[in-house]
């Protein structure tokens, strides 16, 4: 695709405009409408271009070996457009690699088969791993963070030892509190269950013999 002198000046403007915005003119927005036209049309007509060349590719392999050097022009040309050879025109060629032309283009396309096939490969591997992880249910593992008022803040809670009061003494025993006036004392275990006395055993009888 090839722009006119005046055709580049309205793409540098509409360039020019979008790093840096200014109000425009009403004259610079017409040129850019009619750029934008001029370009449309003109992938219209490279698209037309393209459906033209491709069915006369078609015609000219089927009237092999007759149509050779029609066939070997016209499939560089439809290379050049991004073309990819297909197993009719790799067999077509190989009919034709006695010629130096047709052995080159032969080479050529042996090469962009290769490259498509390779490509189809790894783009069917990608779905398949993706499918395979959708179907298992595997799913890429996320890091786990500590909620406030979870397991972690409890850890330094129970890390923590009680504190003691300094005035108290672990090994003094807490004395009882003493009874409010009126209030009947509560009495201690020893009075409610007084302790066993062991039974004296009798005096022993010496015998007289």
């Amino acid at each position: 695709m090839a722009f006119s002198a005046d055709e580049l000046r309205v793409l540098r403007r509409a360039l020019a405009i979008a790093l840096h915005p200014v109000p425009l003119a009403e004259q610079d927005v017409q040129d850019a409408l009619r750029l934008a036209d001029s370009v449309d049309e003109a992938v219209r007509e490279a698209g037309r271009l393209r459906t033209f060349l491709l069915a006369d590719l078609v015609r000219y392999r089927e009237a092999l070996p007759g149509s050779a050097t029609g066939y070997l022009e016209l499939l560089q040309d439809a290379l050049a457009t991004g073309y990819h050879p297909r197993p009719e025109d790799l067999a077509a060629l190989r009919t034709l690699r006695s010629t130096p032309v047709g052995a080159a283009v032969l080479h050529r396309c042996q090469a962009l088969a290769e490259q498509s096939v390779r490509a189809r490969l790894a783009g069917r591997s990608v779905r398949g791993v993706a499918a395979t992880a959708v179907a298992t249910g595997a799913a890429p593992r996320t890091r786990l963070l500590a909620l406030v008022g979870g397991r972690a803040a409890d850890a330094p809670r129970a890390q923590q030892k009680p504190q003691q009061n300094p005035q108290q003494n672990p090994q003094q025993k807490p004395q009882p509190k003493p009874p409010a006036p009126g209030e009947k004392p509560v009495p201690k275990p020893s009075e409610v269950f007084p302790p066993r006395r062991r039974p004296v055993p009798p005096p022993e009888q010496l015998a007289v013999g």
